[in-house]
């Protein structure tokens, strides 16, 4: 989004609280990917119209969503995977220190390794996916793990918008990794628009957020 818009909207944004301020200092310092304050704030909106019972996360990072949405719905289970060591063991450092840490379970590993596949479909079903981790492997994840989703579950994807590059020529991006990655991300879209099995919308918060509701 426009930053002036930005700091508009993050201008109404009550304090959260000093573990979730501390978690987004250590994640600005320490180069961590968490989601844009406008992103998980419209993230958590969603969450209290459906109200989940069970959520997955593939991406844990240091748990920052993962907490922020058990601090959202109560009494919600939240199954997440990480594969970074460092960042799983500081993840497990936050939940520690958290009211809710002990909804939250963090799977450590690849979300593609058949282990922790196998894992999370026994924790399953799930009534809403979000996915935030290796964005070239979007689809891989979305088609894996949908298939442990409720009937009129919702998957919740980040980043579609990729810091607007997605607007851009894809073919005129000098590095070849970022250029594979913003058509990796353009074609995850599209598909994910034709989809026969779920209804999309892509909102312009944060980072850009897919909401695709199954049908």
């Amino acid at each position: 989004m426009n930053g002036k818009l930005d700091s508009y909207l993050e201008s109404f944004i009550t304090d959260r609280n000093e573990l979730f301020t501390e978690m987004e200092r250590y994640a600005d310092l320490n180069h961590v990917p968490i989601m844009e304050i406008t992103g998980i704030n419209t993230l958590c909106q969603l969450l209290r119209l459906q109200n989940p019972k069970r959520i997955l996360e593939i991406g844990t990072a240091i748990g920052y969503s993962a907490l922020r949405m058990a601090d959202t719905i109560e009494q919600v289970e939240i199954i997440t995977i990480e594969r970074d060591e460092e960042r799983y063991e500081r993840a497990i450092h936050y939940l520690g220190r958290s009211p809710y840490g002990q909804r939250v379970k963090v799977i450590k590993g690849d979300a593609l390794d058949q282990s922790v596949i196998d894992e999370v479909h026994s924790f399953g079903p799930y009534d809403a996916i979000f996915i935030d981790a290796a964005k070239g492997q979007y689809q891989k994840f979305f088609n894996e793990f949908t298939a442990s989703l409720n009937e009129q579950g919702c998957v919740y994807t980040d980043n579609v918008l990729f810091k607007g590059l997605v607007l851009e020529d894809e073919d005129l991006i000098e590095k070849k990794n970022l250029r594979n990655l913003v058509k990796k991300i353009k074609h995850y879209n599209q598909w994910l628009m034709q989809h026969e099995e779920f209804i999309t919308t892509i909102l312009p918060v944060g980072d850009g957020l897919a909401v695709s509701i199954k049908r």
